[in-house]
This record gives C-alpha cells, structure tokens and sequence, in this order.
C-alpha cells in the first residue's frame, strides 16, 4: 500500500461536506489534494501532510503526533506531518485541514513547467 486509503477517504469526505473541489494527484508515492490548484493536503504511507502556513506552525507542531515536514534533509516551515494515531477522530482530521484550508488563499501555486516544444 502506498498510502492509507481510509484516511482518503475521511479526507475526500471532509472536502465534500465543505463542498469544496479539489483536485487528487498521486505524488511521490503518496496522495495530494490540490485546491485552487495548490497543494493543500496531503498523505504520505499513513501520514497526513498539512501545508499550515508559517503563522500556525508552531502552534502544530506543539500538539502530540506533530512533526515537521522534512521531506529533502531540512525543515519545510508551515508544512507538518501528522501520524495516523493522532488522527483517530474527525475532530483531529478537521483540525490540520481547515488550517490548510485557511491557508490556501495565502500559499503560492506553484509555477507550472513550460513544455518543451515539439521538433
């Protein structure tokens, strides 16, 4: 298994009860869940990654199950990880995604690759 496919589906339903879109990418072995094309949330093995944003960083990575996302060797401030036994309830879940969520209108897109052009 690559990623915990019930903590998709209780992410997949948390977006759904909000009625908002998202868009699901599979991305480095995991599952990312773009709104308004930016990374939002995501779940990496059992793990959910949550891009919180440097102003509640701190504040998450105080809470028990809370890691900062080290993905490349360093730190990626306002991205955390977050353990599947600190994910038992809804409440924790909802929790680390209405930050993310809270945060998106903030986060950059990333830039797009422009496409090589054909020969």
């Amino acid at each position: 298994m690559a990623y915990d496919l019930h903590l998709a589906e209780r992410i997949t339903r948390l977006f759904k009860d909000k009625r908002l879109e998202t868009r699901e990418m599979n991305m480095m072995g995991g599952l990312c869940y773009m709104l308004d094309e930016k990374m939002c949330v995501g779940i990496v093995k059992d793990q959910l990654m949550a891009r919180v944003g440097p102003d509640n960083y701190e504040q998450c990575l105080a809470r028990e199950g809370c890691s900062e996302m080290n993905f490349t060797g360093r730190a990626m401030t306002g991205y955390v990880y977050v353990n599947s036994e600190a994910l038992d309830g809804d409440d924790e879940l909802d929790f680390y995604v209405e930050l993310a969520i809270g945060f998106n209108p903030l986060a950059k897109a990333s830039k797009k690759k422009a496409k090589k052009p054909k020969e």
